[in-house]
């Protein structure tokens, strides 16, 4: 699968900013009524923009002629097709912009508390996961999740994946999602996967006691020197993105206390492996 970009909605983003200037953007977002929120998802480049919000915003902040044509055009632009397209109409809105932003990220850092992550999941893994959501969907939407979910994991098989680093509570192991014979099978995959390039998983044991990230599971994805990275953490109704600075700092430093505490890679993977034995 060719790796999706969102150049053309970067750029349209950036210069967007430019063109706002110093004004604030609660004042600008105002002006449109729109809520600040949905602004700065545009100017980050984490969602496109229709064409007659483009133009309302073009005339806020009192774009050139010159600048209205290119703008246009990197905005036609990054709506282009993407190819998670087909599963969009099974998807909720933040579940969309995740996909995006996982496709188009260099590094995954992620915490989780309480399930193998998707991109390491098995098929029926996986099933039991989406058929236990919240929303409660039918089988047709189901098996629509369960086909994204399988594909979104080509993007650990590209020819520049992004680099996978899963730190993993111990519960992760010995919850049986699925039933024993799904838990086996998942823990088999996931030990497989510690010994492929780019991916490491480590195990935060039971011994570890209390830290820094006991409210839930979260992801950093990372995007190079010139985009700055977001944080998405899980949540019953869908998940929230944060972008602050000030929000990154703190988990990165909780990432990387998590990994501290964890075991080795090689032992992590015994311990994976141990884990499956008792399954038998």
């Amino acid at each position: 699968m060719p790796r999706p970009t969102s150049t053309a909605r970067r750029e349209l983003g950036e210069e967007l900013r430019r063109l706002r200037g110093e004004r604030k953007g609660a004042v600008v977002a105002r002006a449109l009524s729109w809520s600040e929120s949905k602004l700065s998802r545009i100017e980050t480049a984490r969602t496109g923009i229709r064409d007659a919000d483009l133009e309302r915003l073009l005339a806020v902040v009192d774009a050139p002629p010159d600048d209205r044509r290119r703008l246009r055009e990197l905005a036609r632009r990054g709506r282009g097709r993407v190819w998670w397209t087909p599963y969009r109409s099974s998807l909720t809105e933040p579940y969309d912009e995740y996909v995006a932003l996982e496709a188009e990220a260099s590094a995954l850092c992620e915490w989780e508390a309480q399930l193998v992550p998707g991109l390491l999941q098995t098929d029926e893994y996986a099933r039991s996961v989406i058929e236990a959501g919240a929303d409660r969907a039918d089988s047709e939407v189901i098996e629509t999740r369960v086909h994204l979910r399988m594909n979104r994991q080509t993007v650990l098989n590209r020819e520049d994946p992004p680099q996978l680093c899963v730190v993993l509570d111990e519960a992760v192991l010995r919850r049986e999602v699925g039933g024993r014979g799904v838990l086996r099978r998942q823990l088999q995959r996931l030990s497989e996967a510690c010994e492929r390039p780019g991916i490491q998983v480590q195990v935060l044991p039971f011994g570890a006691g209390v830290h820094g990230a006991l409210t839930g599971s979260f992801l950093i994805l990372e995007f190079g020197a010139d985009r700055p990275a977001i944080v998405h953490s899980e949540g019953i109704t869908g998940g929230v993105f944060r972008s602050r600075e000030s929000e990154l700092a703190i988990y990165r430093k909780v990432f990387d206390d998590l990994r501290n505490r964890s075991l080795s890679p090689a032992d992590s993977r015994k311990l994976i492996a141990r884990a499956g034995d008792d399954l038998d």
